[in-house]
């Protein structure tokens, strides 16, 4: 059972969490969603498409302009308490590798924290064991926040990840962190090449027998774009192949930018491996 916030998630339940950019210069949307206004009506379209999560980003992932942790809580503090009162029920989540920034969030309402540079502020878990929230621990091959992998090397890809989240997950139990609230993240692409993510993807199974529910954040990656040749705006086909092969492999959670079309395959992987019913079954039956 994945319990994050006011929300419980059944085993074989798939989740979406749809991404909302608290930034100018995004590599997907450019700052679409960087104005209160655009954000809001993002969060409310995501929610009517399926998303049970809203992961709020206040840094872009990749170089770029210096972002200050107090510049990071100006975008993204008061928006979560905003959000909060809308939309009561959804699942808050921030996508923050700072303390500062965590403790200002959780404050606001925010009922899960995105680490998705693998706990290289250790102070980031203690904020999360200290609110009760749930947290996302990554794999990102020890890569320092915003940067590149180059030359990046593993003897195991998997079995790496596995020693890194699972520890980080242990890790954020021992601090308070309710066990149901964890969920562990391969890293696509974080400190990784594109065959590294690819060689994840398909050993899911692995990260999936160890209990903990599994996180991928798919969508439009850089290692999609290079295994089909395409530019960011063109690797929706990629990014769903990508989605379909996670959930019947185990994952459990997917943070996306296309909600709608995300939920259908979900959906469809769902019902043919049995845990979900069609929506309509009239064929042969009149």
């Amino acid at each position: 059972m994945l319990r994050l916030g006011r929300r419980e998630f059944g085993e074989h339940e798939p989740v979406i969490m749809a991404i909302v950019n608290r930034t100018p210069d995004s590599f997907y949307d450019q700052g679409a969603t960087f104005a209160d206004e655009p954000a809001l009506m993002r969060v409310e379209r995501a929610v009517a498409e399926g998303a049970a999560i809203i992961d709020v980003g206040g840094v872009k992932a990749g170089p770029g302009e210096e972002v200050s942790a107090e510049e990071e809580v100006r975008r993204t503090a008061g928006f979560v308490a905003e959000v909060r009162r809308r939309f009561p029920e959804v699942v808050i989540s921030v996508d923050t590798w700072r303390h500062e920034v965590g403790e200002a969030v959780c404050a606001a309402g925010a009922d899960l924290i995105n680490d998705a540079w693998g706990g290289v502020d250790p102070r980031l878990a203690e904020v999360a064991g200290r609110y009760g929230v749930g947290i996302v621990c990554t794999h990102a091959g020890g890569a320092r926040p915003r940067t590149r992998p180059h030359r990046v090397a593993y003897e195991d890809v998997m079995a790496d990840i596995l020693r890194v989240t699972t520890a980080l997950a242990e890790r954020a139990v021992s601090l308070g962190v309710p066990r149901e609230s964890v969920l562990i993240d391969p890293g696509h692409d974080f400190g990784k090449n594109t065959r590294h993510s690819l060689e994840a993807t398909r050993r899911l199974p692995e990260m999936a027998a160890t209990g903990w529910p599994v996180l991928v954040s798919l969508s439009n990656k850089d290692f999609v774009g290079e295994t089909l040749d395409r530019p960011v705006k063109e690797r929706l086909l990629g990014t769903l192949a990508t989605t379909a092969v996670s959930a019947w492999l185990g994952a459990q959670v997917y943070r996306v930018h296309e909600v709608a079309e995300t939920r259908q395959i979900l959906d469809m992987v769902a019902s043919i491996a049995g845990w979900r019913e069609p929506a309509v079954a009239r064929r042969g039956l009149a």
